[in-house]
């Protein structure tokens, strides 16, 4: 099965099992059936359909139509699914299928163990995070897709937004390893590690040998000095018009026949298909048969190939020579854990829950598993907790218990925190110590002498006015809210450009972009995120390749992943500010990472709370969903509508209903203005089986443009973490060409499949930072242990004019709301702003 773009392969097939729903508090509806909600796509029977604890009004005209209709005429819509879609859970020793699809890759999840140890409450954010964006680990074994090219109408020397983006990234990664290298030559117990990296290393030995206590080598890190002010910045310039957006045309990178000769001659004495040629090289470059044939498990780099398969690989290669703890192979499965912890958003791993995934692997030395990992430079090896200097009779009573943790004599200092180890990939720990860098560069760096007071006189509300004199003494403020608290950041940015200041604000979307625009009234204030880092967007860059900004607003930073954050930033001046705006309540990122929670915790900067509120049934009904209640709205004009469905068929049945004939006559909304979103992609109400019966009944075609038909409502994914909703306007030799939001994109044809999809129905994390005039969102059953309650938040706040709610879950959605808060991720940022700022570099107002 082909994974959708934006989605880990096979994340969302596995519909999950649901268990009885846990009574909401403050009642609700009748409780379910004895047995419960049973599991699976066509039988999820949630019982009391009415859902009396849900939000919404009593059933109105749009649901007696709908009700009506369904009386009237069978479900012919789409028929209910006689089996569930699951990975494969073989564990057979020979590597993936011939076809090489990345379907099965779900079951990694549980067969590495880490899934287990690091998984929340929340099973749908995790299948989310990875799911919808967050597909970095496919899109770099896949090459072409992360890299776009020009457009065929763009200037030659033009990048597209993907490409440039990828290009700061590699730029800013070889800016951090240069420093990296700079440091203290490698201790002999680590071949590849230097620094911080390989003093931790020696303490963590120091300590499993019993030499010194692990509060030791761990001293708290001091403040780092404010620089010396920033010289006068010279006038700003006139603000440039936007670029106009670069088509995506994404320009495949070529593996050469000799490397794929070579792949294959290797795959085929291992026993495996020779379809995982291409995708090998992609992932592992030109010397791909090369690193094969002396480490087989490099196969695991493969989208899709499990551990279990690598090691049949493995086998047939070296023989006897292999065995479960073979450096080469636990160093593999070091690393894919660590991979797939981030899928689920997590910059590091506890070292204690790597071990228990190894062995759950077979490896019979975790804890020497862990080093060699560390050594090979596979991993990096950070500490946690501790007390900052301990006496010498401390030093020599250290312990270290069974999880790992290694912890002070228990007669010292109570309040002492233990040390804890966590392993990180080297890619997200220089991330997050480039962005701590960053960050604390502009606090430290703002000139704090301008005076905003006239500006702030004339902002359109309070809070508004309270940002505006935050921002005008600090170089970093954090901003939240909800959609209505948008306007606090277009007044800011209006202001700071009425003081000659080169300010705009960058949006998650297209759509965020366009609302910006529309709030400022000027729309060379509004850019994308991706627009703004390419350069098609924005004022461009100065001599000293800084984007040419005094200040920045970045709108839906929850959206933010580390890698991306740390771009943004380093692309900053010296003396720029930097406003993080968003609402804390929605879907985090779907990359690695939790940036905008963060900054926030560490309190580090000024914050600002809006306390301009969303108005309406929808932003009342939302506003009580933030705070853990699912309370009943009242909605005169039908804004909030409440849709109860027996099963999965039943629910795909009534949402066409809805979008094609209810929500238009009642509401004149169109259906191309009307949003599906569903909990996951796969089962009998996913997003495959709701694009199906939307298409039939709104689009009917054969697919001769490669699948889709002009007039084709669809999602498209230019780079890891981007979903851009787009129509199908025509298909040539070129490729697809799309209209996405306006502007043109060409798709080339080998990469259609990977990387478009129909898009009348979307997950919560494809549709995080957009809003449409309706939203339509469909809980059927077998949902009911997806749901959070930021997932509820995020799906429930994409209506602006009406949202109609297709339930089938029963009191599992109040349950969500009240008991199912947001799936925790384990990162660095927090402490490392904490050590790097001053505790009065912070207050909080609003």
């Amino acid at each position: 099965m082909t994974a959708l773009p934006g989605e880990t392969p096979g994340t969302d097939d596995a519909p999950a099992e649901d268990a009885p729903a846990a009574p909401a508090p403050g009642g609700g509806a009748d409780g379910p059936s004895p047995d419960g909600p049973t599991a699976g796509p066509d039988a999820a029977e949630a019982q009391g359909a009415a859902a009396g604890g849900a939000a919404g009004a009593a059933a109105v005209d749009v649901v007696a139509e709908a009700a009506s209709a369904s009386s009237a005429e069978p479900p012919e819509a789409v028929e209910e699914s006689a089996k569930t879609e699951k990975p494969s859970e073989a564990a057979n020793s020979s590597v993936a299928s011939a076809d090489g699809s990345a379907a099965e890759e779900t079951s990694e999840a549980s067969a590495d163990g880490s899934e287990s140890a690091e998984a929340s409450a929340d099973g749908s954010e995790t299948a989310e995070a990875s799911a919808d964006g967050s597909e970095s680990a496919e899109a770099s074994a896949d090459g072409p897709e992360t890299a776009e090219g020009s457009a065929d109408a763009a200037p030659a020397a033009e990048l597209s937004e993907a490409q440039a983006e990828l290009a700061a990234q590699r730029e800013l990664r070889e800016r951090i390893e240069k420093r990296k290298a700079e440091k203290a030559a490698p201790i002999s117990a680590g071949g590849g590690l230097s620094g911080t990296a390989a003093d931790l290393l020696a303490a963590v030995r120091a300590v499993e040998s019993g030499e010194k206590a692990g509060t030791a080598f761990f001293a708290r890190t001091a403040p780092a000095p404010a620089p010396a002010p920033a010289s006068p910045r010279p006038a700003p310039a006139a603000a440039q018009p936007p670029r106009p957006a670069v088509p995506e045309v994404p320009a495949p990178q070529a593996a050469s026949p000799e490397a794929l000769e070579a792949v294959r001659a290797v795959l085929a004495q291992g026993g495996a298909p020779e379809v995982l040629a291409r995708p090998a090289v992609d992932a592992l470059g030109e010397q791909a048969a090369e690193l094969l044939r002396t480490d087989p498990w490099h196969l695991l780099a493969v989208s899709g190939v499990r551990p279990e398969q690598a090691d049949g690989f493995a086998r047939a290669l070296l023989g006897s020579e292999c065995g479960p703890d073979d450096g080469r192979r636990t160093a593999a499965l070091v690393g894919r854990l660590l991979e797939q912890a981030a899928l689920r958003g997590h910059t590091a791993l506890d070292a204690a829950a790597v071990r228990t995934a190894l062995a759950g692997h077979a490896v019979r030395d975790p804890d020497a598993a862990v080093l060699n990992a560390v050594e090979e430079g596979v991993a990096l090896l950070f500490g946690e907790g501790g007390d900052a200097e301990p006496d010498e009779t401390d030093a020599e009573d250290g312990e270290q218990d069974e999880d790992g943790v290694l912890e002070a004599d228990p007669t010292a200092d109570a309040d002492a925190a233990p040390l804890r180890m966590f392993l990180g990939l080297d890619r997200y720990a220089l991330a997050e110590e480039s962005l701590a860098d960053g960050l604390a560069r502009l606090v430290n760096t703002c000139e704090k002498t301008a005076d905003w007071t006239e500006a702030a006189a004339g902002a359109p509300s309070p809070s508004a006015a309270e940002l505006i004199r935050t921002v005008a003494s600090a170089g970093l403020v954090v901003h939240n809210g909800g959609e209505a608290a948008r306007a606090e950041p277009a007044a800011l940015i209006a202001a700071a450009r009425g003081l000659g200041l080169r300010a705009v604000g960058a949006a998650h979307s297209e759509d965020g972009r366009r609302r910006l625009a529309a709030a400022t009234g000027d729309p060379a204030t509004a850019v994308t995120l991706a627009g703004l880092l390419s350069g098609a967007q924005g004022p461009g860059r100065d001599e000293d390749g800084a984007l040419a900004l005094d200040l920045l607003v970045v709108l839906d930073a929850p959206q933010l992943d580390v890698e991306g954050a740390a771009v943004l930033v380093e692309a900053l001046a010296d003396g720029a500010r930097l406003v993080l705006s968003g609402d804390p309540g929605v879907l985090g990122s779907a990359g690695a990472g939790r940036v905008f929670a963060d900054v926030l915790a560490a309190r580090a900067c000024p914050q600002v709370v809006s306390r301009t509120p969303d108005p309406g049934p929808i932003g009342e009904l939302v506003s009580g969903i933030g705070i853990g209640e699912l309370n009943q709205v009242d909605a005169p004009g039908k804004e909030v509508v409440i849709v109860p469905v027996r099963d999965a068929g039943e629910a795909v049945h009534r949402t066409v209903q809805l979008v094609a004939d209810s929500v238009p006559r009642a509401f004149s909304i169109p259906a191309e203005e009307t949003q599906v979103i569903t909990v996951g992609h796969g089962g009998a109400a996913g997003t495959r089986a709701l694009n199906e019966a939307l298409k039939q009944r709104l689009n009917p075609g054969p697919g001769r443009c490669g699948g889709f038909d002009p007039g084709d409502r669809v999602v498209h994914v230019p780079a890891p973490g981007r979903a851009v909703p787009g129509v199908v306007r025509s298909a040539d030799g070129e490729g697809l060409h799309l209209d996405c939001g306006g502007v043109p994109v060409v798709v080339p044809q080998e990469r259609v499949e990977s990387s478009v999809r129909h898009g009348w129905a979307l997950s919560a994390h494809q549709a995080a930072g957009m809003r449409w005039p309706a939203a339509v969102v469909v809980l059927p059953g077998d949902a009911a242990q997806g749901l959070s309650r930021p997932w509820v938040y995020t799906a429930f706040g994409r209506g602006e004019r009406h949202l109609s709610v297709v339930h089938g879950v029963d009191r599992a959605l109040p349950h969500a709301v009240a008991e199912v808060p947001a799936q925790e991720r384990t990162t660095r940022l927090r402490p490392l702003l904490e050590a790097l700022l001053t505790p009065d570099a912070a207050s909080s107002t609003g």
